[in-house]
């Protein structure tokens, strides 16, 4: 056993402070970002946001959505196989859209069976365990890339230096960094595993930017501002799923409840996730996630409209002028978290 003395922070231990700024409108702020992945050798160029593989948030309607604002979506695991080629058959070719799937020899197989049907239209693939420090993992990244050289691969969670290093090393284009911060998941609590997301942040991506990696910050953000502390960490890209819930788009079970109506989301190691794919919650495990009851939120527009707006004005009060140039004029400040709790900040 040892402890480690270093503080850690999450997003609501920080504050992003204002610098002298030569901008006089939101409007003339670039949030977009261009990338060229490390081993695909693949051009991006769109607005870092992704919504998150849960198949409550990561749907083909929700990914047209996104698509219009140049954000991107990573499709959740659970759909057919005809279903899956049809759509990416007639994706747009400028669309972002991530192929997600686990690790077992069926998800392997299901994915080779699509990919060769849908060809080239399936360039971004989302490699995605609760716990990406097995072996196991590691073995099928690196499988992944030398079956499949061309396709950008984004795999995690993984939550230090080291590990997002060993991805990139090993076929990673993007580590996803993140245990635990979700809003419906529960793994801290079931198993007190964890790491605060900002530092979680910080340090993976001054890893994975030593090796010409990048990273994606998944889970944690409850508001715009957390999107722009994350991007004012490192992040390359930044998951959302809670913030991105109960739209139209979502294709999620709404019910009534005292007369308002509600949309069900659950995070995808919960028990209503594991009844509903797996037939239930295996006799040697325990559920890491919760089910939620949130407002009906309508469609997503105005949503993105919340969050691309946040996202720039941050930049505003900082003078950077790209998305791209946020890290470098950030500085954070320590909040007492009790303060937090009592103006409301997150």
């Amino acid at each position: 056993m040892r402890i480690e003395e270093e503080l850690k922070l999450d997003f609501q231990d920080v504050l992003i402070r204002p610098k002298r700024s030569t901008l006089t409108s939101r409007s003339e702020v670039d949030i977009s970002r261009e990338f060229v992945f490390r081993h695909s050798g693949r051009r991006y160029h769109g607005v870092p946001i992704i919504a998150a593989n849960m198949d409550t948030v990561g749907t083909f309607e929700m990914a047209q959505a996104l698509d219009k604002h140049q954000l991107a979506t990573a499709l959740h695991k659970h759909y057919e196989e005809a279903e899956l080629v049809g759509y990416f058959m007639a994706l747009p070719a400028s669309a972002t859209v991530f192929y997600s799937m686990g690790i077992t020899r069926e998800d392997y197989d299901k994915f080779c069976r699509v990919k060769q049907q849908a060809g080239d239209a399936i360039a971004h693939v989302c490699v995605d365990v609760a716990n990406g420090y097995t072996k196991s993992f590691i073995d099928f990244v690196q499988r992944l890339r030398q079956a499949w050289p061309d396709i950008t691969i984004m795999a995690g969670n993984v939550v230090t230096g080291e590990m997002a290093e060993e991805l990139i090393l090993d076929g990673a284009d993007i580590v996803k960094v993140g245990i635990g911060p979700g809003s419906v998941c529960t793994t801290r609590k079931m198993t007190g595993i964890g790491y605060p997301q900002l530092s979680a942040i910080i340090e993976c991506a001054d890893a994975a930017h030593g090796l010409g990696g990048l990273i994606c910050a998944d889970g944690g953000c409850t508001s715009p501002g957390d999107l722009a502390k994350a991007f004012g960490g490192g992040a390359d890209f930044v998951m959302l799923g809670g913030m991105l819930a109960g739209h139209d788009e979502c294709m999620g079970e709404t019910v009534e409840q005292n007369g308002v109506r509600k949309v069900r989301f659950y995070g995808m190691s919960s028990r209503a996730a594991m009844d509903k794919h797996a037939g239930g919650v295996a006799n040697y495990r325990a559920a890491e996630g919760k089910e939620v009851l949130l407002d009906y939120r309508g469609p997503v527009e105005a949503t993105l409209q919340e969050i691309l707006g946040g996202v720039r004005s941050a930049c505003t009060y900082v003078g950077a002028h790209q998305l791209r140039e946020l890290s470098k004029r950030t500085t954070f400040i320590r909040v007492a978290r009790q303060l937090n709790e009592v103006f409301g900040q997150s």
